[in-house]
């Protein structure tokens, strides 16, 4: 299992204009703004569970890394963190 970003809608305040993970995220169109409920939305497809966006989102905690199952690609709330990729092994090839 590896890790990925999940948002918690009621602690995000993208809507205030704080969009720190989304311009922090290495991974292009990873974590966007979805329109309709002015929050962030992370792709999981595209999330390399690097973290960064949970190291900017400390004030306000509306991003958790939590495992997802590679078979089925769901994430796996409540489960015991996998280990967290460093941006090297995320990004390498």
């Amino acid at each position: 299992m590896y890790n990925v970003a999940f948002v918690d809608d009621t602690k995000c305040i993208a809507e205030k204009g704080c969009r720190l993970c989304i311009m922090y995220c290495p991974e292009s169109n990873c974590i966007t703004l979805d329109k309709t409920k002015m929050k962030a939305s992370v792709n999981v497809n595209r999330c390399k569970g690097c973290d960064l966006c949970a190291v900017v989102c400390s004030t306000h905690k509306a991003i958790t890394m939590y495992p997802v199952d590679g078979p089925t690609g769901k994430i796996v709330m409540g489960h015991d963190k996998a280990e967290t990729a460093g941006l090297g092994q995320a990004y390498a090839g």
